[in-house]
């Protein structure tokens, strides 16, 4: 049997095998890139947001530093309230607890 000038079947069917076989290479290749591309993207995402995350908790920890430092700062500067102290001494003192003497002298030394 003669051959027309072509390949034959079995040429035809090892042709399109490797044509095949290297589409589907080049496939898989375009499919892992876009895969790594991915997934580079979402991780730089979430390093972007645990980023953000840490200074906006650093900022937090910061103001309420400064509200503590606030506080500290006015109950060592500001006086006691004197009203507020002579009327519990008077509480006590019309209680019992305190005799008119220990009175006296806590207030004497309140108002010292």
């Amino acid at each position: 049997m003669m051959r027309r000038g072509g390949r034959g079947i079995v040429g035809t069917v090892a042709r399109t095998a490797v044509i095949a076989g290297t589409a589907t290479a080049v496939s898989n290749r375009v499919s892992d890139r876009h895969y790594n591309k991915a997934a580079e993207q979402q991780q730089a995402q979430m390093a972007d947001q645990a980023a953000l995350q840490n200074q906006q908790d650093m900022e937090q920890m910061q103001s309420q530093m400064q509200a503590m430092q606030t506080q500290q700062l006015q109950a060592a500067t500001s006086p006691p309230d004197l009203t507020a102290k002579l009327k519990q001494l008077a509480e006590l003192n019309a209680s019992g607890v305190l005799s008119d003497q220990e009175f006296a002298a806590a207030k004497a030394k309140l108002l010292s």
